[in-house]
């Protein structure tokens, strides 16, 4: 599906952007566009990337004429770019609501202009039954881009829309691992909201494979879910103590906008909700018929209760200190 493609990456210098595009350029695809607002960025990923088929391109999701030029003539969008970091959307929503919300309306406009092939969204569990700021948002950027089919004329346009959620990818900037690993190796006390919190657990190669995979067999409006396991965070602490060394440990509680658990698949999504061997699907109520059809060995899920990272699997402290071991081994 990727060889001879070209493909737009918005928000492309990011943890995910920047592994994406390594997966992709083995997949012999023409071209890749980096679509981002930091220049420093683009500088350091173009540093660090001697491959002729990537192209920067510097620009705002908030502005649609630039990220309608960056989009002329390409195949498969994936759309990565938000503000993220949820105590500083708490304090400036506004801004997250323009990123994230009026900017992925934005992609979905551009992508339909330009006729692309595909575009997917890259959601997180933040957005299932959302506390924060953060997830409202990107529950409205899911609900924009499965009802962007809406707006197809589908005898002129030919664009699928697709959407993902999932959880933080193991060790990616911004999560509590790299945070953890710092505090220890200078000595400081490790900070810790709450020794029972759990969190889905996914790292970058499961996560690669699980947007190509569903970009591959996506047919527009679906929701895909992956299945994981989950981690408490007393477990990364331990993990981490004996990889690292052990420091003083401070419980600081739980932050504004944060929950104890999150959830990929809320109670009221369960109804809607089928299983593709690794992944379940969700769809809208009002396009299961249709889609059904379009899929081959495809189960009504039979999960009876909220999806949730307290209620799966646990990952092994000794698997947990492999997969850090693996992510992180530039910091460690």
């Amino acid at each position: 599906m990727f060889e001879g493609k070209i493909i737009l990456i918005t928000g492309g210098t990011g943890s995910l952007g920047q592994a994406l595009t390594k997966r992709l350029l083995t997949l012999d695809v023409k071209s890749i566009r980096i679509f981002s607002r930091n220049e420093s960025k683009q500088i350091e990923m173009e540093n660090n990337f001697d491959d002729k088929r990537i192209r920067y391109f510097l620009g705002d999701i908030r502005d649609l004429d630039r990220l309608s030029r960056a989009t002329e003539d390409v195949d498969i969008v994936f759309h990565a770019a938000a503000i993220k970091h949820v105590p500083k959307i708490e304090y400036n929503p506004f801004e997250a609501i323009k990123t994230n919300v009026i900017g992925s309306q934005n992609v979905i406009e551009a992508c339909i202009n330009a006729n692309v092939e595909k575009a997917i969204c890259v959601g997180t569990d933040k957005a299932v039954s959302p506390l924060n700021t953060y997830g409202a948002t990107k529950l409205l950027m899911e609900k924009l881009f499965v009802t962007a089919n809406n707006y197809l004329n589908k005898k002129r346009h030919k664009t699928k829309f697709i959407a993902l959620r999932y959880g933080n990818v193991l060790g990616s900037s911004g999560s509590v691992i790299p945070l953890f690993i710092n505090q220890i190796k200078n000595k400081q006390k490790i900070t810790i909201t709450d020794p029972k919190m759990t969190r889905f657990s996914i790292t970058m190669d499961e996560a690669l494979d699980f947007i190509l995979e569903s970009t591959l067999i996506g047919k527009g409006s679906e929701i895909f879910v992956p299945k994981l396991r989950s981690y408490e965070i007393e477990g990364v602490k331990d993990a981490l103590f004996e990889m690292i060394g052990k420091v003083e440990v401070e419980h600081i509680g739980i932050r504004s906008g944060e929950k104890l658990h999150e959830t990929l698949i809320n109670e009221n999504e369960l109804i809607n909700t089928f299983e593709l061997d690794n992944k379940f699907m969700i769809l809208k109520t009002d396009t299961i018929k249709e889609n059904l059809n379009l899929y081959d060995s495809i189960k009504k899920s039979d999960i009876n209760k909220i999806y949730s990272s307290d209620s799966v699997e646990k990952i092994s402290k000794e698997e947990l200190k492999k997969n850090i071991s693996k992510e992180m081994n530039q910091i460690l």
